[in-house]
């Protein structure tokens, strides 16, 4: 108890901006309690506050104490947790002699904790030794069998954190057990952080999506229906094969997306190549496509833009024509859902979109429309450009030689 009572008298010296969800998580610990469920919308500081709890905890325990932080993939963790844990500290992990970066650990010889971080897809570090605090991160993304046995393996502490995306097993398993703590928050929360332009992104769509609002915005229980691909899994990297790539030009605010696909029997697999928000010119993006290692092989774009298609087939690009026409949108949808969908654990952003990326619903009748989700459409749509015209050119090859 003293132990935490210091880190809360430390809090106060400290000019991190802090958030009534990190005063939770230290009085949950204080406490003595054995977990501490942050469920809530997007930006409420569910994970910065957890990442400030446990660096303060570290910093300050009176005897040696190890502290996992998993979540879904360690390409997850290096775009989320762990780059948030050095912006806390205002440290660079390239240059930081704490920081493992081939143990990704980090220990402080002033310090009794030691931090470690992993993905749950680690079957060797989940399945091994004990810790003692264990923060699971967008645990929503984490199997009940690998969460309950990173939890059966932490003696003192457990944080989990997620959006409300749908009920999952923490609802059935610890929601309400006394011996847990619970917090809620929402961007609301946050207010006194976050910059005016970051709050009114969020409050657009209210109208824009009002299930997307409910989730991320009131952070309440949702459920995600009417996905436009409902499956797929996460693999490490692509297979050899004939690799193709689709492009998505970006528009205003949004990304230009390459993904790089290759099809093995019945299997498609996809790999985010870049998803850029910077408003890149033709030109540049011939320049990051070089640096993707993009040589000649086909790359099918949006058929919207032809004159782009056509400077970057100048810039030596082997862009081909892209299926567009009535009835498309549908084709290529159906293309892409004959196949077993793959993405590589480095494919974030098209992660999260494939997750989101649904059918929308008439407001009056509550039926599902052809409209969908525009805001996680950009890497969904590179990818069915190129699965659509790469198997329809396939099938004008194969039937010409047929007939010859």
């Amino acid at each position: 108890m003293a132990q935490a009572t210091d880190q809360r008298v430390k809090l106060s010296e400290l000019s991190w901006p802090s958030s009534t969800v990190l005063t939770e998580i230290l009085e949950a610990w204080a406490a003595g309690l054995r977990r501490i469920l942050l469920e809530g919308g997007t930006r409420s500081t569910k994970t910065w506050s957890a990442l400030q709890a446990l660096i303060m905890i570290a910093q300050f325990a009176v005897e040696p104490i190890l502290i996992s932080i998993v979540s879904e993939s360690l390409p997850h963790l290096k775009r989320g947790a762990i780059r948030d844990f050095f912006n806390i500290l205002g440290e660079n992990p390239d240059y930081c002699p704490y920081w493992s970066k081939t143990e990704f650990t980090y220990k402080r010889p002033n310090w009794n904790g030691k931090i470690e971080f992993f993905g749950a897809d680690d079957v060797k570090r989940v399945t091994g030794l004990t810790r003692d605090i264990l923060y699971m991160n967008e645990a929503n993304n984490i199997s009940q069998d690998t969460g309950l046995g990173l939890d059966i393996r932490t003696s003192r502490f457990t944080i989990a954190d997620w959006n409300p995306t749908s009920h999952f097993w923490i609802h059935d398993i610890w929601k309400d057990s006394p011996e847990n703590a619970y917090n809620h928050s929402t961007y609301k929360d946050a207010l006194h952080i976050l910059p005016k332009v970051v709050v009114d992104n969020i409050e657009s769509m209210k109208d824009k999506d009002p299930n997307w609002w409910n989730i991320f915005g009131l952070g309440l229980e949702g459920k995600i229906e009417g996905l436009v691909y409902p499956k797929f899994e996460q693999v490490d990297e692509l297979p050899p094969g004939e690799y193709f790539y689709g492009l998505d030009y970006g528009f205003a605010s949004d990304p230009t997306v390459l993904v790089k696909n290759v099809i093995i029997g019945e299997n498609l697999y996809s790999q985010q190549m870049f998803y850029d928000f910077t408003g890149l010119t033709n030109d540049q993006i011939g320049r990051k496509a070089t640096l993707c290692g993009v040589k000649r092989e086909p790359i099918y774009p949006d058929p919207n833009e032809p004159k782009s298609a056509e400077e970057l087939r100048k810039l030596g690009f082997n862009v081909r024509d892209t299926v567009k026409g009535a009835g498309s949108v549908a084709f290529g949808r159906q293309r892409v859902n004959q196949f077993y969908q793959h993405w590589t654990k480095d494919s974030l952003d098209c992660i999260t979109e494939q997750r989101n990326f649904r059918y929308i619903k008439d407001r009056m009748t509550g039926d599902f429309t052809d409209k969908t989700t525009h805001k996680w459409s950009h890497g969904q749509n590179a990818r069915r450009y190129a699965v659509a015209s790469y198997r329809a050119m396939s099938h004008i090859i194969m039937e010409a030689v047929a007939y010859i």
